[in-house]
């Protein structure tokens, strides 16, 4: 598990595994400009080690000073991993994603895992997740008494959204 968290244990390196996997980023602009409001030396820093541990590749563009990153083989094994870590952080945490979302991939984990991969092998940058934010319900853990943990309350899905 060591070995693991050195290439990609950091908050950053995760977030940029997952922009490519299912976000459909592929430029440092893209990244950047994500809101997620990493400074621009750690990102260049991030890139540069995903790239060295084989995690992701750089490729130039046609206007050879624009450059793509894509995920190896690899980075795209990581897609359980990441998976698992937003449904786990939906389930205890306060997230930006719907509990429509949440319900639907953990449900089906197998086929959203395929689609991941499918997307990748075939190089569709069409973003995967839907853009989550201030509309709809969000995912968020309920407390009870001192601090007690309860199961997530789910919204109700509806024609219109989420109740």
């Amino acid at each position: 598990m060591s070995v693991s968290l050195e290439i990609f244990g950091d908050r950053w390196s995760l977030l940029i595994i997952r922009d490519l996997m299912v976000r459909g980023f592929r430029t440092f602009k893209e990244f950047q400009q994500s809101g997620e409001g990493i400074a621009t030396n750690i990102l260049a820093d991030r890139l540069r080690r995903l790239e060295a541990a084989g995690i992701i590749q750089a490729r130039r563009e046609s206007d050879a000073r624009r450059i793509s990153y894509l995920l190896t083989e690899k980075g795209i094994d990581l897609a359980p991993v990441l998976l698992e870590l937003l449904i786990w952080g939906a389930r205890h945490e306060r997230t930006a994603a719907t509990c429509a979302f949440i319900e639907r991939v953990e449900k089906d984990r197998e086929k959203f895992l395929a689609e991941v991969r499918r997307r990748w092998e075939e190089g569709d940058a069409t973003p995967l997740l839907p853009r989550f934010g201030n509309a709809g319900a969000q995912h968020s853990r309920a407390k009870s008494g001192a601090g007690a943990r309860q199961p997530a309350r789910h919204a109700r899905a509806t024609p219109e959204g989420v109740e």
